[in-house]
C-alpha cells in the first residue's frame, strides 16, 4: 500500500463522518461488541472502503464504526485481518495507515490471547508492556515510504508508558484488577504445542496470540500512541488438562465483556482528556 491509496480510503470514509476521531480502536476476537456501544454510529463494510480486505473470522464483525463513545469521537475496528487469513502484512496492517491519514493520534488495539504465565486465569485482562515478534516477517520490508514514517523506527517504547500508567490508575479507580505482561505473536492459524509455549516462557512471553504485533509496528511507524490489551480466554497449551478452541475464546470474551466494556469506556475519556489540544 501506497500514500495515496491509505489517502483514498481515508478520503471515502471522512464523507461519511460527522467529526474527526483522535483514538482508533482495534477489537479482536469475542470484543467488537463494544462497537455497538457508541453512539450516533456511522457503520461501513470493509467490503465498501476502497483496498480493505474482509473479515473471515468467526467473532470479527467486519465493519468500521464511528461516533461518540462515552462522549468521545471514536474510530473502531470491529473485526481484525490476520496474517494467516492469506492476507499480505501491507494488507493486514492497511487500516492502521488509514486511520493515521484520518487523524488518528492514539490507537487501541485489543485482542483475545492464550494465558502463558501461570499466575493468569481466563478471563483476566492484561496490559501488554511489550511483544515478541515471532512471525519470522515484519510488515515494514521493502521499500521505505518517508511520507508514511522512518526506515528504522524505534520499538523501545511500542506500547506507551504513559497510557499504560493511565489505564492502571483507571483500573484501580474502578475497582477492576488488570494484569500487566509481554505479548507473543505467532501466525496461527494452529495453536501453540505444549513445548512451544514452554520456549516462549523461557523467552520471556505472558501471553500468545496470533495478531496485534504487525498492527503495532505499523502504528509506531506512523508516529500513533499506542495501548494494547489483552483479554485471557484461555490458558495456553500444556498448562491445564484439556484442548484448545475457538469457541472457549467466544465464550470466554462473552463472559468479561462487561468489565471490559466498562474499562475501555473510561480509559477512551481518560485519553481524551490527557491529549486533547
Amino acid at each position: 500500500m501506497n500514500h495515496e491509496q491509505n489517502m483514498r480510503a481515508a478520503n471515502f470514509i471522512s464523507e461519511k463522518c460527522f467529526e474527526t476521531p483522535k483514538i482508533g480502536l482495534i477489537l479482536g476476537s469475542g470484543l467488537g461488541v463494544l462497537a455497538d456501544d457508541i453512539q450516533n454510529a456511522v457503520k461501513i463494510s470493509y467490503s465498501d472502503i476502497p483496498g480493505f480486505p474482509e473479515s473471515t473470522v468467526e467473532g470479527h464483525a467486519g465493519q468500521l464504526v464511528l461516533g461518540k463513545l462515552n462522549g468521545v469521537m471514536v474510530a473502531a475496528m470491529q473485526g481484525r485481518f490476520h496474517f494467516y487469513e492469506g492476507y499480505t502484512m501491507d494488507k493486514v496492517t492497511f487500516p492502521v495507515r488509514v486511520m493515521k491519514e484520518l487523524g488518528i493520534e492514539t490507537l487501541i488495539v485489543t485482542n483475545a490471547a492464550g494465558g502463558i504465565n501461570e499466575s493468569f486465569e481466563p478471563g483476566d485482562l492484561m496490559l501488554i508492556s511489550d511483544h515478541i515478534n515471532n512471525t519470522g516477517t515484519n510488515p515494514l520490508i521493502g521499500l521505505n515510504d518517508d511520507n508514511l514514517g522512518v526506515r528504522f523506527p524505534d520499538l523501545s517504547e511500542a506500547y506507551s508508558k504513559r497510557l499504560r500508567l493511565l489505564a492502571k490508575n483507571t483500573a484501580g479507580r474502578i475497582g477492576l484488577s488488570v494484569k500487566e505482561g509481554v505479548y507473543v505473536a505467532n501466525t496461527g492459524p494452529s495453536y501453540e504445542t505444549p513445548a512451544e509455549i514452554r520456549m516462549l516462557r523461557v523467552m520471556g512471553g505472558d501471553a500468545v496470540g496470533m495478531s496485534t504485533v504487525p498492527e503495532v509496528i505499523v502504528a509506531k511507524h506512523a508516529n500513533l500512541e499506542v495501548l494494547g490489551i489483552s483479554c485471557i480466554s484461555n490458558m495456553a497449551a500444556g498448562i491445564l488438562d484439556q484442548p484448545l478452541s475457538h469457541d472457549e475464546v467466544i465464550e470466554t470474551t462473552e463472559k468479561v465483556k462487561n468489565s471490559f466494556l466498562q474499562y475501555v469506556k473510561e480509559l477512551v475519556v481518560e485519553i481524551h482528556s490527557t491529549t486533547k489540544q
